[in-house]
């Protein structure tokens, strides 16, 4: 049955290459090389993978090739309410879902952590599944790269570019199957980033902008807690974002070609970390490194530490000088003890956080976060000159202890008039360090509630 889906995929993708040239979709392939490319190759019919979700949902997986080196490859995920297995269900809405740093796909829209199953209300990717909406998303290149790599030449030509260019081969991917199995019609899809993945959802739609109107695949925008660029008024968090790209720039001129905003290997203390908090939470001290502004306080043990790095994240960039993207950012809330130090989780289950930081990636590719910072500086980048010309609806969500209402100077620099701004809060603006977190909009016990429902009411409403 496996190899009949890859068949069927490869088929479909073969049908729509030898269309009516004059056809709209034809035209958009035709302009896809990386598409023409897994056709040939044959990728998607040796790597169909499916894995039952419980509550009739099924999570399929592709393993494109994009490129010649070895790790030039992305995973295309699927999320979908099954008629049969093997066999999804039709549907007419679709969103396909590109992640931020450290964390790929799986861990951060179906929240797959150390729990084998995980019910339907906590996972958004599972939940609008289970609402009949088609769900699909990527892999960027990096996720894959094993923590036994040292050698990380290849990833000196990965910018936010060649991410644009592959999620544009996922979302030709999901366009071409959904067609063959009866979803979608004319329906364009709904395109989802959070964190960098927003960043990357900016660039695609300011190039997708510049093709024809039937050659365009994305006909809504939803970015997650992300800043394309500063308001003026922001001057000193626009002062940071410059700050952490000249350092990171730096780091770029001198050879280096992997890292992030917490330098090189970045994922791999986090994955110890959330490994030492599930299993030995109480042992004091921590053995992992305590950042400087922490150093004062009694031993630390690896649950506190761990807590510490979700709910005070702004101490993490404190160890490399650098300033967080915004004030008192952080991943989860927290509540503090009587010093006003992160004591315990405040709305995501500690175990949940800790079998989180487990998933992290161990690497990533740097030039995208220097281009990044580089954008929010204030500097010229090829990403961002025709946002005038993106006019589709938008709907932004922010976590208010996150980047939460920062973002929501971007929205004016495209073209849209059908904006729809969702911070999710639950206090006021001066009190944002204990408000809800960047990640909190995935694992917090009521994000079901407020931000999912919402999201799903916006999709359906267009």
């Amino acid at each position: 049955m496996r190899r009949t889906m890859g068949l069927w995929v490869t088929l479909a993708l073969l049908l729509a290459l030898r269309a009516n040239p004059g056809d709209a979709h034809e035209a958009a392939l035709q302009v896809d090389p990386w598409v023409r490319s897994l056709v040939s190759a044959g990728v998607a019919a040796s790597s169909t993978k499916r894995e039952a979700l419980g509550g009739g949902l099924a999570h399929y997986t592709w393993k494109v090739r994009v490129g010649p080196d070895r790790y030039d490859a992305i995973t295309v995920h699927r999320v979908v309410r099954e008629s049969s297995p093997w066999v999804p269900a039709r549907t007419r809405r679709a969103v396909f879902m590109v992640h931020g740093d450290l964390w790929g796909f799986v861990p951060a829209f179906l929240t797959r952590t150390s729990v084998t199953m995980m019910p339907e209300d906590r996972s958004l990717a599972a939940f609008l599944a289970s609402e009949d909406v088609d769900v699909w998303g990527l892999d960027l290149r990096w996720v894959a790269v094993p923590e036994a790599e040292t050698d990380f030449a290849f990833m000196a030509d990965w910018t936010l570019g060649t991410h644009v260019k592959d999620v544009g081969t996922g979302l030709a991917l999901a366009d071409v199957v959904r067609r063959a199995s009866g979803s979608g019609g004319n329906e364009r899809m709904f395109l989802l980033g959070w964190s960098r993945g927003a960043t990357i959802g900016y660039a695609y739609l300011d190039a997708e902008s510049q093709r024809p109107r039937g050659q365009r695949r994305v006909d809504g925008f939803v970015p997650m807690d992300m800043v394309l660029r500063f308001a003026p008024e922001a001057k000193q968090q626009r002062e940071w974002a410059c700050q952490r790209y000249l350092l990171l720039q730096m780091d770029r001129d001198a050879g280096r070609t992997e890292g992030g905003l917490l330098g090189p290997g970045a994922g791999l203390p986090l994955r110890l970390l959330g490994m030492l908090a599930a299993q030995h939470p109480e042992q004091a001290p921590s053995p992992l490194l305590v950042p400087p502004s922490l150093a004062t306080l009694p031993a630390l043990t690896n649950r506190r530490l761990a807590i510490i790095a979700a709910g005070k994240t702004e101490t993490l960039f404190e160890a490399f000088n650098l300033k967080a993207l915004t004030p008192d950012y952080h991943l989860t809330a927290t509540i503090p003890d009587a010093a006003g130090v992160p004591d315990k989780t405040a709305f995501t289950p500690e175990p949940l956080l800790f079998g989180y930081f487990q998933q992290a990636a161990p690497y990533q590719s740097l030039n995208e976060v220097v281009e990044t910072e580089k954008q929010l500086c204030g500097l010229d980048v090829p990403y961002d000159d025709h946002l005038k010309d993106v006019k589709v609806p938008v709907l932004y969500v922010g976590a208010a202890g996150g980047v939460g209402s920062y973002g929501e100077y971007s929205l004016r620099l495209l073209g849209s008039t059908d904006v729809t701004r969702l911070i999710v809060r639950n206090r006021p603006e001066g009190q944002r360090a204990l408000d809800v977190g960047h990640a909190d909009l995935f694992l917090a016990r009521d994000a079901r509630v407020r931000v999912w429902q919402p999201m799903l009411q916006w999709l359906e409403a267009h």
